[in-house]
């Protein structure tokens, strides 16, 4: 059985009496995916946290999944190994489809490393509602930034299946935003985040 089929067949869908335009209307805001991908330590939070703050500061409903923290409560059963790094993006992506149909602005800060794991996330959004953005800081300036220590780690094959070193990194080829976190300012990067948010209509570029 597919991941993606639920284990009981005794189970109906329910509809609400909101349609999306109704939602879009009543909440006067459309729901995003903002996926952020790359290597550990290439600023996907940092960007996301960022992104967060302006858009609620300028009262847009939005908020982070973030990678550590969802390890910690809804995935905490799950470790690095491919299955489980499949198993969590695919939750992550359905938790995102929940909020982007509830109208907020989701981000998501995860290395989500497969290029296969993410098409699948995507596809779970209507089009012109999912931005997969690319953290695109380059190895090298990760490991010198190596905030949590985890590249010398694994350097030293204290962590097995550590993207980038002994796992590998599928970087994106048709993303919306590449970000050149390894050169550009916070300030840069948040910018052109909700510059691209605001030319595909999610947002109003007055902020």
């Amino acid at each position: 059985m597919s991941a993606t089929q639920p284990k009981s067949q005794n189970i109906v869908w329910h509809h609400g009496k909101l349609t999306a335009p109704d939602r879009e209307k009543h909440l006067d805001q459309k729901g995003a995916v903002v996926w952020l991908t790359g290597l550990s330590a290439s600023g996907k939070s940092t960007v996301a946290r960022e992104v967060e703050l302006a858009l609620v500061e300028n009262g847009i409903n939005a908020y982070v999944l973030d990678g550590d923290n969802i390890r910690h409560g809804l995935n905490s059963n799950l470790g690095f190994s491919p299955d489980d790094r499949k198993e969590n993006i695919r939750r992550i992506g359905e938790v995102a489809k929940l909020f982007c149909e509830a109208n907020v602005v989701v981000l998501t800060a995860f290395i989500s490393p497969y290029k296969a794991d993410r098409e699948l996330a995507r596809k779970l959004v209507p089009a012109g509602q999912y931005f997969e953005i690319f953290c695109d800081a380059g190895l090298k300036v990760c490991e010198e930034r190596d905030p949590k220590g985890l590249y010398k780690k694994a350097r030293a094959g204290e962590i097995p299946e550590f993207t980038g070193i002994s796992a590998p990194y599928e970087a994106p080829d048709r993303a919306e935003l590449v970000l050149d976190t390894g050169k550009e300012s916070l300030e840069e990067s948040t910018r052109r985040v909700l510059n691209l948010l605001a030319e595909k209509g999610i947002i109003h570029i007055g902020m």
